[in-house]
């Protein structure tokens, strides 16, 4: 799978992941119980969240999360907005939530300036401690990833959405996923050790894919998506199971690749006729999460639903870095990319 006589750095960082989660929850402790009780006091009125790439994409998890623990209105804010247009904005009695690996991407910045002024109490999920995003919001936390070499994010997007669930679940006093977290490093690990290379013959001559989740889990089929396209050169889509369901059904028969992950909550019933559907129509499915006959099943761990869309993608990392060598590229310098974007 490509001419590669040590690990890749996307391998390497991607593998890290579960002494990232361990070192992180250990060092935040104390500040998620003190932001929890901070923010239960503030009772914001909405939360929005800001961010690029993967960064967005773990944004997506913690809308989805937020709406479902709290029951408080989640939306992922357009930097343009302030970045490029400088509209003003009415954020008072509003969480901002900015997620950046490096911290310093422009817009993301402005975003937050902008969010401050309008009177929003903001929040930084960072890996850079001393950058500008981490010095301009009211509170940073750091995500303690360590330092990221492969341009594609692996490490670095378990530990945000990581940082994401100890946080929702101190401040929803969730007891359920407060215990599942005791023992989330140690099912990282499991997760990693799992076997997903039969997906990688599958895959190889791809041309296209969807990628597909449902609630919690969309985020999670966004960020496969999104690696899919950056470190395989695959064209990839990632739907929600209910779109799926409409236009996108006419390309996903006969051969067509459909990727699917399912958590194990209110979601699956609805995504288990969504795969007998691809079945009948003879798409070629890779699912995890369930078993279901005629698809090619890759295993997984269980634990409490809320854990499982990432414990997905720490398995699914070690695919597309496989099927990327598989397909003769290098994962960790994809073409025409860099590892801050400096968008305005």
């Amino acid at each position: 799978m490509g001419d590669f006589d040590q690990p890749t750095a996307m391998f390497s960082e991607a593998q890290q992941g579960p002494d990232v989660v361990e070192r992180q929850f250990k060092a935040n402790i104390n500040l998620m119980a003190s932001l929890a009780g901070r923010l239960r006091a503030l009772s914001p009125r909405a939360v929005v969240t800001a961010a690029r790439g993967s960064s967005d994409n773990a944004a997506t998890y913690a809308k989805y999360l937020i709406e479902t623990k709290l029951g408080i209105l989640t939306s992922s804010a357009a930097p343009s907005v302030s970045s490029v247009y400088s509209a003003p904005a009415h954020l008072r009695d509003t969480l901002y939530i900015a997620m950046s690996q490096s911290g310093k991407s422009p817009d993301i910045l402005a975003a937050v300036e902008s969010a401050k002024r309008a009177g929003a109490f903001t929040i930084g999920l960072v890996n850079v401690t001393d950058s500008p995003l981490a010095e301009r919001v009211d509170v940073c936390i750091p995500l303690n990833a360590g330092p990221e070499r492969s341009v594609a994010a692996t490490k670095s997007y378990i530990a945000t959405t990581a940082a994401i669930v100890q946080l929702i679940a101190a401040w929803s006093e969730d007891a359920a996923i407060i215990d599942a977290l005791a023992r989330f490093p140690a099912l990282l690990e499991d997760a990693w050790a799992l076997d997903w290379t039969a997906a990688v013959e599958t895959l190889k001559s791809a041309r296209d894919l969807y990628v597909v989740g449902r609630g919690i889990g969309f985020g999670g089929a966004q960020e496969a998506a999104l690696k899919f396209k950056e470190t395989c050169g695959l064209h990839a889509e990632a739907f929600s199971a209910a779109e799926v369901q409409h236009g996108p059904m006419a390309l996903a028969q006969n051969g067509f690749p459909v990727f699917v992950m399912s958590q194990n909550d209110e979601t699956r019933p609805g995504i288990r006729e969504l795969v007998k559907t691809l079945v009948d129509n003879r798409a070629s499915v890779m699912l995890t999460g369930f078993e279901e006959a005629q698809v090619l099943n890759l295993p997984a761990v269980e634990t409490h639903p809320a854990l499982q869309p990432i414990l997905f993608l720490q398995s699914f990392y070690r695919l597309a870095e496989a099927l990327s060598r598989a397909r003769g590229m290098n994962p960790d310098s994809p073409p025409h990319l860099n590892k801050i974007t400096e968008t305005l």
